[in-house]
């Protein structure tokens, strides 16, 4: 698909959201784009059928390396309101966003929702914070919480839809955190090493007391070395790690190269399945909404380590 530069995306965009004045009038709808899909599984969750929902990202899309495409041009000029993540997650797209109220489209970075001084840093990742924020439920009830907020804010005639379906959400993750816990629980605390192929999941290691090492780090556009595998190899034979896992989201090729590397240590490590990352599962499954992607998760990590 062909690709935009920054510069014809901002000219697209600002006549996309003109011509699409009108429609909106038309439609009475609040027009909502978001672009992870875990993002969209919120507002879905959150807004239902009161607004007009367009997910610029799908199942198995890296969003540290997404750029905007032709069809992304008219979601987004077409939106009164844009959901993102923030903390660089979208690193092609940011520019964009920062751009986008010039052209009267509010543009809303969920990490903001946050306390800062909750983040988790990495000194290999140019200073920035780890974007990975949606692996602690706790930070997502925060994060729908703020966004129910701005829908509200945005569409006020329909603020106490919003709050009901918030309400149901926030209980279903609360009680997701507890089912999600009790499985953990069958695992001793040194069982609790979780290896896969990138630094995504340090916000869930720290809610859940694993330790957790990614091959990569924090952005999937830095790819690991010889020495990062042969370093990564080592730790698991010295660890007696059982598996180590490969994401939906990145080539499944860096997490067989260790495998191998155990092997050829006289070692064996199992691959002990994949988990779902920076995007949900395929729309129409369980692991296709949060909820049923972190039950796929911790399902798989906690079977394969003990």
């Amino acid at each position: 698909m062909k690709k935009f530069s920054l510069y014809l995306l901002f000219v697209v965009i600002s006549i996309a959201a003109f011509s699409c004045k009108s429609e909106k009038e038309e439609t009475g709808k609040l027009k909502v784009a978001t672009t992870t899909t875990m993002i969209t599984d919120l507002i879905r969750n959150i807004a239902k059928d009161s607004v007009e929902l367009e997910g610029l990202m799908g199942s198995g899309v890296d969003p540290h390396l997404y750029k905007a495409s032709e069809g992304d041009v008219n979601k987004l000029g077409n939106a009164d309101l844009i959901f993102y993540n923030g903390l660089h997650l979208e690193g092609k797209l940011v520019e964009v966003f920062e751009k986008m109220e010039d052209y009267g489209i509010h543009t809303v970075a969920l990490s903001d929702a946050l306390d800062p001084s909750t983040f988790i840093g990495s000194e290999a990742f140019q200073g920035n914070y780890d974007p990975h924020i949606w692996f602690d439920i706790d930070n997502w009830i925060a994060i729908g919480e703020y966004a129910k907020e701005t829908l509200a804010e945005a569409d006020p005639k329909h603020a106490g839809y919003y709050t009901q379906n918030w309400s149901v959400y926030r209980e279903q993750l609360i009680e997701l955190k507890s089912q999600l816990k009790q499985k953990i629980d069958e695992l001793e605390p040194s069982q609790r090493i979780l290896v896969t192929a990138h630094d995504a999941f340090n916000y869930f290691g720290k809610a859940f007391g694993f330790e957790v090492v990614g091959l990569q780090g924090l952005s999937t556009a830095t790819e690991a070395g010889v020495k990062d595998v042969q370093n990564l190899s080592n730790f698991i034979i010295e660890k007696k790690v059982k598996a180590i896992f490969v994401e939906s989201s990145v080539p499944k090729r860096t997490i067989e190269a260790l495998q191998a590397a155990v092997k050829s240590k006289g070692n064996e490590v199992e691959i002990g399945g994949t988990l779902y990352s920076d995007a949900l599962g395929d729309a129409g499954t369980k692991e296709g909404e949060y909820i049923g992607m972190f039950l796929h998760n911790v399902t798989t990590m906690v079977d394969a380590l003990k």
